[in-house]
């Protein structure tokens, strides 16, 4: 039997990132993954793991979601963080969030709902950020930047910032029926 402790954050938001910072840089000091994947929608959130992740043993990934989200033309990611990143090996992808696709703008224009909606709405009963972690994962599996069956540490949370740390086995979307979540590492107690 393994016990381990799971952090429960009183609510969810980005004032638990520096708690989830430590999380996640304790778990890679500990060798549970050398593999990282961080949501970032502005790049603020990747700028603190970069920085909190300088000289550790793992692979930082960041995931943003794709441009045009919010309104036309416009890429909320900042583009000099994008480029700071790059500089220092740090892959940026940026893709369609994997349970809002086609299928969100069928359902906007007739209503109804569709197979990624309800994925989304199951996986948000653990939280935005629990949901986040699992398509952050899947979208850099898909991208070839972490290896299929790898045991992947993942933070995301719910608006801005992190209050969401897991340990996932990663599958490409694909196989999302394959994909395990191992632990929670924290997570805000509610949405």
């Amino acid at each position: 039997m393994i016990i381990k402790q799971t952090a429960l954050f009183e609510k969810p938001g980005e004032h638990n990132t520096k708690d989830c910072l430590a999380i996640l840089k304790n778990a890679v000091s500990q060798g549970l993954s050398r593999h990282v994947v961080v949501a970032s929608t502005s790049g603020r959130n990747a700028k603190a793991f970069f920085e909190a992740l300088k000289g550790a043993d793992a692979g930082l990934i960041i995931v943003t979601h794709c441009a045009n989200f919010k309104e036309e033309n416009h890429d909320e990611f900042d583009p000099r963080v994008r480029r700071m990143l790059k500089e220092n090996g740090v892959p940026v992808y940026t893709g369609t969030i994997l349970t809002s696709s086609l299928e969100k703008s069928v359902m906007d224009k007739f209503g109804g709902s569709s197979t990624g909606a309800l994925i989304a709405g199951c996986l948000r009963r653990f939280g935005e950020g629990a949901k986040v972690c699992i398509e952050i994962v899947m979208e850099a599996c898909d991208a070839g930047l972490i290896p299929e069956g790898a045991e992947v540490l993942a933070a995301a949370g719910t608006g801005h910032g992190s209050d969401t740390v897991m340990l996932i086995k990663s599958r490409p979307s694909r196989r999302f029926l394959d994909l395990e979540v191992l632990e929670i590492l924290a997570m805000p107690r509610g949405r």
